[in-house]
């Protein structure tokens, strides 16, 4: 299965896999790199919203996001930090546009927010170039969305937004509008034997204001290619209905 880096306990026990079979990957899937980060971790029961609540979801699932309640509310949307890949999946030609690491941020960036402007046009999605534009123009009090850490939420223990990040959103809501923020965590890539690459996708909607993590979701998705593969995680995450 497809792991992020510091999502295993010390001893390190695999997190539970879904087991519905539809959600499963072959065990030949990436398994990224052995890189470890020290994640805060926040106690506290997540207020209900109307996702489901993430503390009760398993953190191996995939979820829908219902993006009904959340129509005409501005909702910002941060940028991704951490896109990793594993050698079978950097070796193939279709790995090119996401050997550069400034390139497959914005890449992975632009294909999340069509994503969600395509599947869920009822919400005004503040995107990462505009959050990006705020942060130019209050220097001093906002702080870079490039670097706010945002990283750290694919650990599926987080419940609760650490600080510093969860102040840094509450000013950035404070500005952008609205409550909610839209966080692609992580995302990685692999390539099984078949040729095909998967995707692994970590997503977190987060309540800026009181810190709760009200939805969580990793999202897997295959294709002939990068590109292909994470648009079909996003599928599985914003079903056409």
């Amino acid at each position: 299965m497809i792991t992020f880096p510091g999502l295993q306990s010390p001893g390190r026990r695999q997190l539970p896999t879904n087991r519905r079979p539809s959600l499963r990957l072959p065990l030949h899937c990436l398994k990224v790199l052995g890189l470890s980060f020290a994640l805060a971790c926040s106690r506290g029961a997540t207020p209900a919203a109307s996702p489901e609540p993430a503390e009760a979801q398993k953190p191996a699932d995939t979820h829908g996001l219902s993006v009904a309640p959340l129509a005409g509310q501005p909702v910002a949307v941060l940028p991704i930090t951490m896109v990793l890949g594993d050698s079978a999946a950097e070796s193939d030609s279709s790995y090119a546009p996401y050997r550069d690491r400034r390139m497959a941020l914005r890449r992975a960036d632009s294909l999340i927010a069509e994503t969600l402007e395509g599947r869920g046009p009822e919400v005004h999605w503040v995107l990462p170039a505009e959050l990006r534009k705020m942060a130019r123009r209050a220097p001093g009090m906002l702080s870079d969305p490039d670097q706010m850490g945002q990283a750290m939420m694919r650990a599926p223990q987080l419940t609760k937004l650490p600080d510093p990040l969860r102040s840094s959103l509450r000013t950035l809501v404070a500005i952008a509008g609205g409550r909610m923020v839209f966080i692609p965590a992580a995302l990685g890539f692999g390539r099984d034997a078949s040729g095909q690459v998967h995707a692994t996708l970590s997503l977190v909607l987060a309540d800026a204001r009181n810190g709760g993590v009200v939805w969580r979701s990793v999202a897997t998705g295959m294709g002939t290619s990068p590109d292909a593969a994470l648009n079909a995680a996003l599928a599985t995450i914003f079903p056409t209905e």
